[in-house]
């Protein structure tokens, strides 16, 4: 047929890309377009860098400041303390540490409030920052401690920057409505090539805590002796708790006796640590290290137990039942501010079947007269409860009958003292005299502590006292052998 296409001949008009096979066709970007994109994209990579960088940078500042005063915290005083350390080790002189503590800090958060605690922060931050150098670095390590540490300073120029500091924190703070004074108490320790952070931290804190005993508001040195009473302390602490788990504690018992008829109304429990090497040892060598270190709460707990089983003991013996007599024993402040105190004498007494009454704490002056809310609501419940309630060594503290009246306490013990210097001073029984009289107006019972002869007892029963502890009566003795003397004596002295 004429007009017709051979075979295997594409259509007229058909596209030869139709039936032919694809070809990949060259790029006809010139090389300034090229070099345009690289460089575009050159910038990007380097704005994510730079972004980059500016993140971790800000991320490493959160996390070395103190979200609070915009101070260092923690971690910048180690990082500048590692580079401090390095810098001495190459030659430049050992860097120092100012470890600072606010004095009253608690109480002044509990009066002006959390907010106001914060802007007192702030301000003492502020304040230590401008009386240093633009190179020291000051940290806020936690609550209303701060540290400052001092690259390359000798001892003499450390102390100088230490005053400074103190003479900023000096005038008071203006709070708006109020201003409040903010001393503080600082320790100071020149750092040591073989000295870690922690190390240095624990050197610095001990002259600080010595400052703080001491008076406050004052720089104190390091000590190397304190560094060893240290470690002795917590040997000892170490060794006490073992104590109490393993009954190395013994209680001693001195009677208390009627000045009219020699007859015991009461026993004092006294704590001796029998120690497995050291023999026995005294209360005034290991109490104040368990107030010191909150170990005196576990160790008063165990003194409350034992005491009040010994008693339910006398009292189940039909020998030593003829004496109707009162337990005594110490209560420390940290009793006071323990908010299980009240239940634990609760359960002493319902697990032994003691009566309330047959149990009295006693109370130092200087463990009532902080009146704080948690020392009252634990009196008033002791006194509800029904056990009795005194005021030992009364006279040696800063508390005034008047204040005593308020309290819910039913007896008072006179310190030795008074009776020590009737010995001296015959004259004295009229100013005894006295005090027996303010103690019997205020409705309170007196117990006259030291009487170490006849002739001591028989002149404060002329003036009207019922009550006395002291050697002349009976040496403090050990369970058994108190056991004995009640079993054997209607009156004491024998």
């Amino acid at each position: 047929m004429s007009g017709a296409q051979p075979s295997g001949t594409p259509p007229s008009g058909t596209p030869p890309s139709a039936t032919q096979p694809s070809r990949i066709q060259p790029s006809r970007a010139f090389p300034s377009d090229i070099d345009a994109r690289i460089g575009k994209l050159e910038r990007h990579i380097r704005a994510l860098m730079e972004e980059l960088h500016h993140a971790r940078h800000e991320q490493r500042r959160e996390a070395f400041t103190d979200p609070l005063t915009g101070l260092g915290n923690r971690m910048a005083l180690v990082d500048a303390f590692i580079e401090a350390q390095d810098a001495a080790a190459g030659g430049a002189p050992p860097a120092a540490l100012l470890l600072v503590t606010l004095d009253g800090f608690k109480g002044l958060k509990k009066s002006a409030g959390y907010a106001s605690a914060d802007q007192i922060l702030v301000i003492v931050g502020m304040r230590i920052r401008s009386a240093v150098r633009q190179n020291d670095v000051v940290t806020r390590l936690g609550g209303d401690e701060f540290a400052v540490l001092l690259p390359a300073t000798p001892q003499n120029r450390a102390a100088a920057v230490g005053n400074r500091i103190l003479a900023a924190l000096e005038p008071n703070i203006d709070l708006g409505n109020s201003s409040v004074r903010c001393g503080a108490s600082m320790g100071l320790r020149i750092a040591e090539p073989h000295h870690s952070v922690e190390d240095l931290l624990q050197e610095a804190d001990m002259a600080m805590e010595e400052s703080k005993s001491e008076g406050r508001n004052k720089l104190k040195l390091f000590d190397p002796s304190t560094l060893h009473a240290r470690q002795l302390q917590r040997q000892i602490v170490g060794e006490l708790r073992e104590a109490i788990r393993s009954d190395q504690l013994v209680l001693f018992y001195q009677p208390i006796v009627d000045l009219a008829t020699g007859r015991i109304e009461g026993s004092e429990a006294l704590v001796r640590w029998d120690h497995p090497v050291r023999g026995l040892i005294m209360p005034d060598n290991f109490i104040p290290v368990a107030e010191a270190t909150g170990l005196i709460a576990e160790l008063g707990r165990w003194v409350l137990r034992a005491a009040v089983e010994q008693l339910r003991q006398w009292r189940d013996n039909p020998v030593t039942a003829q004496h109707d007599f009162t337990m005594r024993i110490n209560v420390s402040a940290a009793d006071l501010q323990s908010l299980e105190f009240v239940d634990d004498v609760r359960d002493a007494l319902v697990k032994t079947g003691l009566p309330p009454e047959s149990l009295v704490l006693e109370l130092t002056e200087s463990a009532i007269i902080q009146n704080n809310e948690l020392d009252r609501y634990t009196l008033a419940s002791l006194h509800r409860l029904g056990v009795g309630l005194e005021i030992d060594d009364f006279g040696t503290g800063y508390s005034s009958m008047g204040y005593l009246r308020k309290l819910p306490v039913d007896c008072v013990k006179v310190d030795r003292q008074f009776v020590q210097e009737l010995s001296k001073d015959s004259t004295q029984l009229g100013f005894l005299a006295a005090i027996q009289q303010v103690i019997r107006s205020c409705g309170l019972k007196g117990i006259w502590e030291g009487i170490e002869t006849a002739e001591q007892a028989e002149a404060l029963r002329s003036i009207g006292c019922t009550s006395g502890q002291g050697y002349y009566f009976g040496r403090p003795l050990p369970g058994p052998e108190f056991t004995e003397q009640l079993s054997r004596q209607q009156t004491w002295p024998a």
